[in-house]
């Protein structure tokens, strides 16, 4: 976005290096000058973006039952079955097992038992399909003007030709929680699918929650702080906020009222305020409250608001949530872990701390899940924080649930993903190893049924690559 200021002198003024010091050319001839460099940045800044659709085609609806025989099938919520068959029909898991009647008219798909079926991967907590490049302003959409923003739905902005959607899928991630961010209140947040024509076509379950940003409480590190920043201004900050989202509460409990009174919103004539509307579900326990919080007295307030204001919580970030455990647990307070590969919150915190928390959150109880947290571009490393986690003391298989069905749960999509199941959306991946390796590779994915393309923009690019060096070498590559 360019940022034009305007005088009474001087209508467009623009740093640029066509500016002269008074007496060098006309105010005319830099107004046009200007003009043009606005236009040059402008091109710029559109091509930056990737002005063309990512040339993956999104897979066609299930037209008979698909049978996958011989793998090793991974349910995630049992254990795992050798040579085991994965029967799905119109988008859905018909069976899971070794004995599963396999209709006459159903396609099989043989797969060596070498090869290993897992639900496909759900990032928990993304910015997908919102951002392409993040260093250029004119392809970020992930946040509005604005302190509260409850009517912001972030699954009518997702891009669905992103050219950072088949880098994530192609690595197993086939569904994401795409989250709005910015203000206090940042509005709501969609499960989406990684594969579709549409934003429509893509959307699983919307609003899913609402997202708020929460206040800090401790001063910024002095290489991030604000050079006039003190105690004083920040607990004036964070008061001040505090007092703002309560009454965007009050008031969104107001306006429900006010609906039930003849002369309320809805009666003829009146007029519906969508920051309200958005705000009704919930205020009314429909839809949860995400609240973005690491440090222990951020997570404390964070759930005496939402316990004083009959809110649903979860907790993004939870850095400090093993040492506010028993608060967490007895409220149920699930957490979504913002990044395990990451670095210590405080200088004197042990290196290993973000890796080490997953394990800590399991052994205290408290229900958790594990998203990228991280920009678009690194959602695609989701299974390695999983894995970083199950080195430092997660067990494997929870490291799994933790991108899987504790995501889905957490989410309010359990009951449609996160593990092979009967009546499950067909939404699955085949591998040839362990997804939390590194060197695996994802060699057959399915959304709902439908088979889908795992090339994308970095392979496109290794292969042209590989053809550059095989004709240097002469048609051989050394």
């Amino acid at each position: 976005m360019i940022d034009v200021n305007r005088d009474q002198e001087n209508p467009l003024t623009l740093p640029s290096p066509f500016h002269r010091e008074p007496g060098g050319s006309s105010p005319r001839s830099h107004r046009a000058k200007t003009l043009i460099w606005a236009a040059l940045l402008l091109i710029f800044e559109q091509l930056s973006t990737g002005a063309f659709a990512s040339p993956e085609i999104p897979g066609a609806p299930q037209q008979r039952p698909i049978a996958l025989v011989g793998a090793t099938v991974h349910p995630v919520c049992a254990p795992a079955i050798p040579n085991g068959i994965v029967l799905f029909a119109e988008g859905k898991i018909s069976a899971v097992g070794t004995n599963v009647d396999i209709p006459a008219d159903a396609e099989q798909i043989a797969i060596s038992a070498d090869k290993h079926v897992y639900p496909g991967l759900i990032d928990a907590y993304t910015d997908l399909g919102l951002v392409e490049v993040a260093a250029v302003r004119a392809s970020r959409d992930q946040a509005e003007g604005g302190e509260l923003n409850p009517n912001v739905k972030a699954q009518v902005a997702l891009n669905p030709d992103s050219e950072l959607i088949p880098v994530a899928r192609s690595n197993g991630v086939l569904s994401v929680l795409t989250a709005p961010r910015g203000g206090l209140i940042c509005g709501t947040s969609a499960v989406m699918n990684t594969d579709g024509w549409t934003w429509e076509d893509m959307t699983i379950a919307a609003p899913v929650a609402m997202h708020l940003s929460w206040p800090r409480t401790l001063p910024l590190p002095p290489f991030l702080a604000i050079a006039d920043e003190s105690r004083e201004s920040l607990v004036e900050r964070r008061e001040k906020a505090l007092r703002a989202l309560a009454q965007a509460v009050a008031d969104s409990r107001a306006y429900a009222a006010a609906k039930q009174t003849p002369n309320g919103p809805e009666s003829p004539g009146a007029r519906a305020d969508s920051r309200w509307e958005a705000m009704l579900p919930v205020i009314e326990g429909r839809v949860p409250v995400i609240i973005a919080a690491d440090e222990l007295r951020q997570i404390q307030s964070a759930v005496a608001f939402a316990e004083r204001e009959r809110l649903r919580l979860v907790i993004l970030g939870a850095y400090d949530a093993p040492r506010c455990a028993e608060l967490l647990t007895k409220n149920d307070v699930p957490v979504i872990v913002g990044g395990v590969l990451r670095l210590p919150l405080r200088p004197s915190d042990a290196h290993d701390e973000p890796y080490t928390l997953p394990a800590r959150l399991y052994a205290a109880g408290i229900r958790f899940c594990i998203a990228s947290a991280d920009e678009a571009s690194n959602v695609r490393n989701l299974p390695y924080h999983a894995a970083m986690a199950a080195a430092y003391g997660l067990p494997k298989d929870e490291a799994m649930k933790a991108i899987t069905l504790h995501a889905a749960q957490i989410l309010g999509v359990g009951e449609r993903l996160g593990s092979l199941e009967a009546g499950k959306d067909a939404t699955l991946i085949v591998t040839d190893g362990d997804p939390l390796e590194v060197p695996t590779h994802v060699e057959i994915a399915f959304i709902q049924g439908r088979k889908v393309d795992l090339s994308d923009k970095q392979k496109r690019l290794w292969a042209k690559y590989q053809e550059k060096y095989r004709r240097a070498a002469g048609g051989k590559l050394p």
